[in-house]
């Protein structure tokens, strides 16, 4: 089995796992939905899941969380913005979706409760 692959638009060796490719930056294959069940995560995946997402550098992503948290706590408010937002593995919800599902079964079986007590 070969370990490496050919990039479809300069034709350079590109690791199997490469997202991008390393010398044109083009995307490679299909992103998949984004998920925070990652390798490389280190807190909550969120950075991982951004940087596999995007192509980008994990670490550079975690570093921008980092600079962006020096400016009004911007870092800190879209890590955890995003941690809402991205679920954990490629077919589970996200933790906002989970909630938003339960106050919404919440709310139909308060309707239901209501009307039987009042007709």
């Amino acid at each position: 089995m070969d370990p490496s692959q050919r990039c479809p638009y300069c034709a350079e060796e590109v690791a199997p796992t490469a997202v991008r490719c390393p010398h044109c930056r083009s995307a490679l294959g299909e992103a998949g939905p984004w998920h925070r069940d990652q390798p490389e995560r280190r807190l909550a995946g969120v950075a991982a899941a951004l940087g596999r997402g995007l192509g980008l550098p994990v670490g550079a992503v975690r570093l921008a969380f980092v600079v962006l948290s020096f400016v009004h706590l911007f870092g800190a408010l879209a890590y955890s913005a995003l941690w809402l937002l991205i679920p954990f593995g490629a077919e589970d919800e996200s933790v906002l979706e989970r909630a938003l599902g339960r106050a919404k079964d919440g709310l139909r079986e308060l309707r239901r409760g209501t009307r039987r007590v009042l007709p």
